[in-house]
């Protein structure tokens, strides 16, 4: 990432002036990170936080019994990992795709927060927006079908778009909606053959988003 991209991109995720972002630079370090890569494992002392400007990761725990769960997902503009000081990670942090990804220490970035109002206004409206962000994921969980939640799950990741790219694994979409690989599968393929969604060079075209919209329930 170039300095003047870097500068941009935290102007705009900070709310604040070119400046102030500039002050921002040698705390938030770029990464490239590929996927599938692991970026933190469960049980391992965290001492960084990162921001993501594109792609996605996910954060998943292992209970008692091994099975694997996933608490939360990530995508551009969202802030994770220890913070303000450091912690023990208690989830495993995997990049689902290739990411670029912004990392900090995390006391480092805490004293500039604490230090510049800028800086610290827009560190509360991301975290505010984030913790909104994570109530609607938690409603979603809690008021629709399993299908309705694997489809209310693609629109989020289109974004608005007509396409999810790359297309979702069978997989790691069922840990999203908190439901069953095999319920995921179906849901998909009832989209398929009603002609709302289709997989094409690698990606998920999305034919008819009103319709895939309706079938949230």
């Amino acid at each position: 990432m170039q300095v003047e991209e870097q500068i941009e991109v935290l102007a705009t995720v900070f709310r604040c002036d070119r400046k102030t972002a500039n002050l921002l630079c040698p705390v938030l370090v770029p990464q490239q990170i590929a996927a599938r890569q692991i970026l933190a494992r469960q049980g391992e002392e965290s001492h960084h936080c990162w921001l993501i400007v594109d792609g996605c990761v996910a954060v998943q725990t292992f209970g008692i019994d091994g099975q694997r769960q996933q608490l939360a997902r990530h995508g551009p503009g969202e802030f994770f990992g220890a913070y303000p000081t450091s912690t023990i990670h208690r989830a495993e942090v995997e990049v689902l795709v290739g990411s670029r990804l912004l990392r900090a220490e995390a006391q480092s970035l805490a004293a500039l927060v604490a230090g510049n109002a800028q800086i610290g206004a827009g560190m509360a409206w991301l975290l505010a927006r984030q913790l909104d962000r994570a109530l609607d994921r938690m409603a979603t969980r809690s008021t629709y079908s399993a299908a309705g939640r694997v489809y209310s799950e693609l629109l989020s990741l289109a974004g608005g778009r007509d396409h999810i790219a790359p297309a979702p694994q069978i997989t790691t979409l069922a840990l999203s909606a908190n439901t069953t690989r095999e319920t995921a599968s179906r849901a998909i393929a009832v989209l398929i053959r009603r002609g709302i969604v289709s997989r094409e060079d690698g990606q998920m075209q999305i034919l008819a988003p009103r319709m895939l919209a309706d079938m949230i329930v």
